[in-house]
């Protein structure tokens, strides 16, 4: 069910229960009065008839013949009369005797003084009256017809007046509920035009502050996180396509001279290295994509730990130092720090120390020295890592965009990469809810600084 029914059915139920809830209301008090009043009625009739009885004098076949003659044309009140000892003394009509009084309901109008009930739908009211030193029992019976007809027609008036109420509140519900769905239908015909080609169609946004216009300004953010991202994978795709196929016909194009060669030794050991240098530069892509695609696991799902952070740089320097020999690496701690502190992060370990490795790396392959600095600070609630190198620096041009994936810059010529590693270093710092700054002079060196939520054990 669509949420244009949903809404117009909850709507029209609802306004049912409160039109029904008055209408009850209005029935059973309309229901009330009349009985109320038709007691009223029976009172007086009873008094008015005992006084023209007793005071009037008058005769009983006079009474009689007035109840009669009425009777054929209004639903006359049929009143009897007794005294004290439950002797009937006038009655109305005693051949139809609607009521028919027992000593027992004498004896209760006597003693409570009023007594009323139904005999079928017949009203009927019991007086104790007093006159002239002496108790007497009345009772007066008739059946409200009038009254009884005039509450059918509220009745029919209610169920007609009900019936045509809910129809026009459905009419007009699903009215409302349409024109309040409007923009959202506009929103699923405008969402359905959105592809991959065209991921740059936007919903409109209008000046109104309401939900669907929050909804609109939310999935507008969202398609452009997925728009950046579609356009960084169709980049990224690219690049490493671009990467993987530069080394792999190096590698067919130098095997297929070495055979050409007529067994020259020298050529072919010289193919072989050219080849074996192609070789680990694809090795090593592929280990940082392989790093890439660790890195970019749910941050929920990766296991976290209490981490020392030097034994992070110390492990990351070996790991550089293993892979390449002359690389040096000064570990220092900051003056401000006492002796034998030790400074807790919380994160992985593994890719804390690939992303310190990274930097590390980096730092001195563009070092002439072939030498990083790494210092460990601390301030306040971060721990902080500094990774400086007197090398080449990089351009003011190219540093916004270091932490592009597969972006090289003017250093590219300087020595071999891929243009992953900082970018890996740079998710790595975000998901451990760190941020890292890099600042650079040509020339002169870079400087890189790590900031991480730092753990009190």
């Amino acid at each position: 069910m669509k949420i244009r029914s949903k809404l117009t059915l909850l709507y029209t139920a609802i306004t049912a229960l409160i039109l029904l809830l008055f209408a009850t209301i209005i029935f059973f008090s309309a229901a009330n009065n009349r009985e109320k009043e038709f007691f009223d009625l029976l009172r007086k009739e009873a008094v008015t008839k005992a006084n023209l009885f007793f005071d009037a004098q008058v005769d009983e076949n006079t009474l009689q013949n007035i109840y009669r003659k009425n009777r054929e044309i209004l639903n006359e009140v049929e009143v009897a009369i007794y005294n004290r000892h439950f002797e009937l003394m006038y009655h109305d009509a005693v051949d139809i005797d609607f009521v028919k009084e027992t000593n027992e309901m004498l004896l209760a109008i006597l003693e409570k003084d009023e007594l009323l009930f139904y005999q079928e739908d017949w009203q009927v009211v019991g007086l104790r009256l007093f006159f002239n030193g002496e108790n007497y029992i009345i009772t007066a019976a008739a059946y409200d017809g009038y009254g009884f007809k005039k509450l059918n027609n509220l009745l029919v008036t209610i169920f007609w007046t009900f019936s045509s109420a809910i129809i026009f509140i459905f009419l007009i519900g699903r009215f409302i509920a349409g024109r309040a769905l409007h923009p959202i239908k506009e929103m699923v015909f405008k969402v359905n035009r959105i592809s991959a080609q065209k991921l740059n169609l936007r919903l409109k946004i209008t000046k109104s502050k309401d939900e669907l216009n929050e909804l609109a300004l939310t999935f507008n953010h969202m398609l452009d996180r997925l728009e950046k991202s579609f356009n960084a994978q169709k980049h990224f795709v690219s690049n490493i396509s671009h990467e993987l196929r530069t080394p792999l016909a190096a590698m067919i194009t130098e095997l297929e001279l070495a055979l050409e060669e007529d067994n020259n030794p020298k050529n072919n050991i010289e193919a072989i290295k050219k080849t074996l240098d192609d070789a680990k530069k694809l090795v090593k892509l592929s280990n940082s994509l392989l790093d890439l695609a660790k890195a970019s696991y749910d941050p929920s799902e990766i296991a976290r730990k209490e981490i020392r952070v030097d034994e992070v740089v110390l492990d990351a320097s070996r790991l550089v130092q293993k892979a390449n020999k002359g690389y040096r690496i000064d570990l220092n701690f900051d003056d401000l720090l006492e002796p034998g502190t030790e400074i807790f992060v919380h994160g992985n370990e593994y890719l804390l120390t690939l992303a310190f490795a990274n930097v590390i790396e980096n730092a001195c392959k563009y070092a002439a020295n072939k030498t990083c600095v790494v210092r460990i600070s601390a301030k306040e609630n971060e721990a902080v890592v500094f990774f400086e190198d007197k090398g080449i620096g990089i351009s003011p041009e190219d540093l916004p965009h270091i932490f592009e994936p597969f972006y090289r810059g003017a250093n590219k010529f300087f020595t071999d990469g891929n243009g992953i590693g900082m970018f890996l270093v740079k998710k790595i710092i975000d998901d451990h809810n760190g941020n890292i700054l890099v600042a650079s002079e040509l020339e002169k060196g870079t400087t890189v600084q790590i900031n991480l939520k730092r753990l009190f054990p």
